[in-house]
């Protein structure tokens, strides 16, 4: 395998700039309108559950908004698909808040990361024998490399990389050599895919691209799963790197503006709501109690009580009015109650 950096290509052809400028545009726009958002834990929790979800389906694992909230709401509810994309989520805050704690991406935090999403802790491959097959007719697609030093060696090499804040190469361009090299590289037995994928965003907001993890491209590649497969093996057997950056580059323009439209949906989803909210129960109504009902989409008595300040008894009257108005459903499992925000949940379903 080749060593970052890739000092014998192009890295500024007139197509790669092009997809640059417009990818550059748009990222820069969505990171200033997330900017302008009073709350961005309502937007981030909202986008990075879409984005676990998204991911997560590229790997065959499948489930919905409805299980994926009751498992971060409900105690004992179990549901392994669902479990594994809240999961995602958590290694996704969890790789944010390391980077903005020590300003750097390792090795070892792409070890946890993957041990958060895989429940184990295999860590680097030690054992020959990985190979990628296509999943229809058993074919061997590409052997990564085998030994564990090797694995080690160009994990490190490219560790140097995107730690290497003063070389010439736009960091978007980066990206894409960033992900096309770790995917190579394939260091894990399972969920190189999905760690690969929490690494884009984290350095995205590494180079402070953007100052929260809100952008991802699991829903684009999701959408050109055929393109993103046929021209990573383009990269690797023809050296068409170009097209690859292009693809990437173009990812990165249409989530960015896909994300905008996401957070105005949003903010027009919780104006109305806060407006009929202040009409029906204008006698209870705050916006802490509007932004924690926005938090998750589900909720229960006990956030409320935390994040409002008020008694279990309060909280509980909160709610219960709330579902009297309309402005909630209530659903009881187990000895679970649970407060669903049902706007919420469409407009993130059919997003």
């Amino acid at each position: 395998m080749k060593l970052l950096p890739f000092n014998d290509y192009d890295l500024k052809t007139p197509r790669i700039l092009d997809a640059l400028n417009e990818a550059s545009r748009s990222l820069a726009e969505l990171k200033g309108f997330a900017n302008s958002i009073p709350n961005q834990h309502i937007l981030i929790n909202a986008i990075t559950i879409n984005e676990a979800k998204d991911s997560s389906a590229i790997e065959n694992i499948v489930t919905t908004h409805d299980s994926i909230y009751k498992v971060l709401t409900e105690s004992g509810f179990k549901e392994e698909a669902a479990k594994e994309v809240v999961d995602y989520r958590s290694a996704i805050w969890f790789g944010y808040e390391f980077i903005k704690d020590k300003g750097f991406i390792n090795t070892n935090l792409l070890v946890k990361l993957q041990s958060m999403i895989e429940h184990n802790k295999a860590g680097i491959r030690k054992t020959p024998g990985t190979n990628l097959v296509n999943s229809k007719t058993g074919e061997i697609i590409y052997t990564p490399p085998q030994s564990e030093k090797e694995i080690r060696d160009l994990l490190k090499n490219l560790e140097d990389y995107i730690n290497e804040f003063d070389d010439q190469t736009d960091p978007l361009i980066k990206m894409a050599l960033i992900h096309y090299q770790f995917e190579t590289i394939h260091p894990f037995y399972d969920g190189n895919g999905r760690t690969g994928r929490i690494l884009n965003v984290l350095y995205l907001v590494l180079n402070s691209l953007l100052d929260s993890p809100i952008l991802y491209l699991s829903n684009y590649i999701n959408k050109n799963k055929d393109i993103y497969y046929k021209l990573f093996t383009e990269f690797r057997e023809k050296n068409n790197y170009e097209d690859w950056i292009i693809y990437i580059l173009k990812g990165v323009e249409e989530t960015s503006k896909y994300t905008i439209e996401l957070i105005k949906r949003i903010q027009s989803e919780m104006e109305s709501y806060k407006e009929e909210f202040m009409t029906k129960l204008p006698k209870i109504y705050s916006d802490e109690l509007l932004d924690s009902l926005f938090y998750e989409v589900y909720t229960r008595i006990n956030y409320i009580e935390q994040r409002c300040g008020v008694t279990r008894q309060t909280a509980a009257v909160y709610l219960n009015q709330l579902v009297d108005a309309g402005l909630l459903e209530y659903e009881k499992v187990g000895r679970e109650s649970i407060y669903k925000n049902t706007k919420l949940i469409d407009l993130l379903s059919k997003f």
